[in-house]
């Protein structure tokens, strides 16, 4: 496992330092597959209450999506609420919920953005660097870019851009509902990461390890 740079392990930042820290992230993301065979993918989630964070990560069996393993931590917030800033806020605590698993999954998929973020470097790219493990930001709305609305039918994709680049993919996972925003976290490229996500759609808007990784953030909470 590559160790990540002791700037990117350290979470007690004010947000102007954690911006800076961003802009370190992005020359270490890897949009290429830099993975052998897939046999688990993980889904990560948090929930949160005020100061209070619930974090969740499900190991589900490789394409079956078979539950193989979970873990969860529960703690408090350090970080304060900023837009574009959430993985310095969340972090932590599924960092912690990934230290729990008896078995470290071969690919994750985070309810975040990856290189679809204002400084390429979203959450999902946070988590694969530190983790040095193939990672996919799957999220449920925009954070930046332009895009034309793909089409209605399950399968259908247009290109998020960014100006010239393209930031990630547009992908409508069920007839007439609305896309997921897929994006390159780490060690994946853009294709790969729209076909597992494909792969793990299973009738439902979200891909099941991340929908069944969010019902249980806010079992937890509850």
């Amino acid at each position: 496992m590559t160790r990540p740079p002791k700037l990117l392990t350290n979470f007690d930042l004010t947000p102007a330092e954690a911006r800076r820290v961003q802009l370190t992230i992005s020359p270490l993301v890897v949009r290429e597959d830099q993975f052998g065979k897939i046999r688990t993918v993980a889904g990560a989630d948090i929930a949160l209450d005020h100061r209070q964070g619930y974090a969740a990560v499900i190991v589900y069996s490789f394409p079956e999506l078979l539950e193989v393993e979970r873990s969860s931590s529960v703690g408090q917030l350090k970080f304060p609420y900023v837009p574009g800033l959430l993985a310095f806020r969340e972090l932590p605590l599924l960092l912690e919920a990934f230290a729990k698993l008896r078995r470290q999954p071969d690919l994750i998929l985070a309810d975040a953005h990856g290189w679809a973020h204002p400084r390429r470097a979203g959450m999902a790219c946070y988590l694969g660097i530190l983790l040095d493990t193939p990672t996919i930001g799957c999220a449920k709305s925009l954070l930046v870019g332009e895009y034309a609305e793909p089409d209605q039918a399950r399968g259908s994709t247009s290109s998020l851009r960014d100006g010239r680049e393209q930031i990630g993919t547009v992908l409508r996972t069920r007839n007439n509902v609305r896309p997921v925003f897929i994006s390159c976290g780490h060690r994946i490229s853009l294709p790969s990461a729209v076909r597992i996500v494909r792969q793990c759609c299973d009738g439902y808007r979200i891909p099941k390890p991340q929908r069944e990784a969010d019902h249980w953030s806010k079992h937890l909470k509850s």
